[in-house]
């Protein structure tokens, strides 16, 4: 990892994480292309859309180098993120108006390694959500900042509050006793008057 890396003793570290993204041709005819995201890259330096490399249609570009962010209060998301059988970064993309120019048609908007906040993101429906394979030096990382800064919540038993008798207000929501001015009486009684 790079000089830019803040150590896992901090209670918030960060780490820059270039984002590759392959453009595929489409499957349907309404979609030409497909854009997804497919690795990360620790440590990366700035770029935006540069090719890495082409395979026949296949073209893979490392398209934003974000800022990977990881905070003290978020790690049982992590935990769960690193837990799973691939552990995984997950990638929040935004549609542009680029695309048909040659301009890019996303925007690598984030980058996390909390599948919480990626759940996020895929329920408001306005970003893609891409689940990319966090490598190994970076499982490492996260795993640091975990053992650093996690502390297992203690279950407690709440005592229960001693029972009380519930206050009867003088006849207050009893239809039998005419009042004048009575909130909890149904509006049905009032028209009928007293019930014997």
């Amino acid at each position: 990892m790079t000089a830019d890396v803040t150590h896992s003793h901090d209670r918030q570290v960060t780490i820059p994480l270039g984002v590759v993204i392959r453009k595929t041709p489409g499957m349907t005819r309404w979609a030409a292309w497909s854009w997804r995201a497919v690795a990360v890259l620790p440590g990366a330096g700035p770029a935006e859309w540069r090719e890495l490399r082409r395979d026949g249609e296949a073209i893979e570009y490392h398209a934003a180098t974000v800022t990977l962010e990881l905070h003290h209060t978020q790690t049982e998301a992590y935990l769960e993120g690193i837990s799973a059988r691939v552990p995984s970064v997950y990638v929040v993309m935004r549609a542009t108006s680029g695309g048909a120019d040659g301009a890019p048609p996303y925007k690598v908007v984030l980058a996390t390694a909390s599948p919480f906040e990626a759940q996020h993101y895929t329920d408001s429906g306005e970003e893609i959500v891409d689940k990319v394979p966090m490598p190994e030096g970076l499982v490492a990382w996260v795993r640091d900042f975990i053992e650093a800064h996690h502390e297992e919540e203690v279950f407690r038993k709440r005592r229960r509050d001693s029972v009380t008798e519930e206050v009867v207000q003088n006849g207050i929501g009893d239809p039998r006793i005419p009042q004048t001015s009575d909130v909890y009486r149904a509006p049905s009684m009032a028209r009928r008057g007293r019930v014997h």
